[in-house]
């Protein structure tokens, strides 16, 4: 058994974990704009006969603290940038002037920073259980090389304290996530 492959590999599939639920918080609407709440929208365009996610269709930007822009880089694709912005679990009206589309952001009441908070505690959460199971994968690992006889019983030992040191950096990192996001859904 390679030892630093082994060890890479683990990283990686926590990375991934951790990477995922970071991201997916970035689609969580904070009252605040940000380009990065539009990361998630898939636009169907009916002239190319494929759906695109939005960022690789139109510039998006924050021009106010309060308001996000879209500008297709092709103009005809607008009704359906503007359908997709429509149809998303936002809840934001788009407004457009044919050439922009402008997304005003609404303010959050506390009722609803406190469901988002909710939301994002299970998205922590849900990143925990993923990098908990690569660590339970990586131990199988570990304790079949054991019964091989491809490891010893103090590498097995030292690899074990490498894979839950790995696993409380990325936990560690989520719940870093979680607190950050959390104090800018609540931050009014």
């Amino acid at each position: 058994m390679d030892t630093e492959t082994f060890l890479l590999e683990t990283d990686e599939a926590m990375e991934k974990a951790a990477d995922f639920v970071s991201q997916e918080m970035a689609s969580i609407r904070t009252g605040k704009a940000s380009p990065a709440l539009l990361d998630n929208i898939h636009v169907h365009v009916a002239a190319y006969g494929t759906s695109m996610q939005l960022k690789q269709l139109a510039l998006v930007s924050a021009p106010e603290p309060r308001m996000l822009t879209v500008q297709p880089h092709d103009p005809s694709i607008m009704q359906d940038v503007e359908r997709a912005l429509r149809e998303s679990k936002l809840g934001i009206n788009p407004s457009s002037d044919g050439r922009l589309i402008r997304l005003p952001i609404p303010e959050l009441s506390e009722e609803r920073r406190r469901d988002l908070v909710k939301v994002i505690k299970d998205m922590a959460e849900q990143g925990r259980i993923r990098v908990r199971g690569a660590r339970k994968d990586a131990m199988d690992d570990l304790k079949s090389a054991l019964k091989d006889s491809a490891i010893t019983q103090d590498e097995f030992h030292d690899l074990e304290k490498e894979v839950q040191s790995l696993t409380d950096k990325h936990v560690k990192s989520i719940d870093a996530h979680f607190e950050a996001k959390e104090k800018d859904v609540m931050t009014v």
